[in-house]
């Protein structure tokens, strides 16, 4: 499992086409993967995201996140914003050692997290070893 490099500024990614044909910008939110025997566990920081703007898809090997923030800006002009107002969007590309149909997302506090089961295949297998 990895992540597709999508552009070389790791905080934007290109642009995408909506459903309507428009194109939308996304910012790139930071992940950490960490892999086990049986799993991979994805978390994605997506700070302002709920499940209602929660996208989550698997095509082929590519495993999409796209989260829609929700628009709290205060009232008055801004006058310093660190943080982009832009929704997120984050694509993995998926190895043939993952069960695609047993992926399961939690959302806990502007995280994201994955859990991706490896197939049976992948992994490991112990094998007896009999006196001959």
């Amino acid at each position: 499992m990895s992540a597709t490099t999508e552009t070389e500024r790791p905080t934007q990614a290109p642009a995408a086409r909506t459903g309507d044909g428009s194109e939308q910008v996304f910012v790139t939110p930071p992940a950490n993967i960490s892999a086990t025997d049986n799993e991979y566990v994805v978390e994605v920081d997506m700070p302002g995201v709920d499940k209602e703007g929660l996208e989550v898809t698997v095509e082929g090997n590519e495993l999409t996140i796209i989260g829609r923030r929700k628009s709290d800006l205060p009232e008055g002009e801004a006058c310093y914003c660190e943080s982009a107002q832009a929704d997120y969007r984050r694509v993995f590309e998926l190895g043939p050692d993952v069960d695609t149909s047993k992926i399961s997302a939690e959302m806990k506090q502007g995280v994201l997290k994955l859990r991706v089961p490896k197939s049976q295949k992948a992994k490991p297998q112990h094998i007896e070893v009999k006196v001959a």
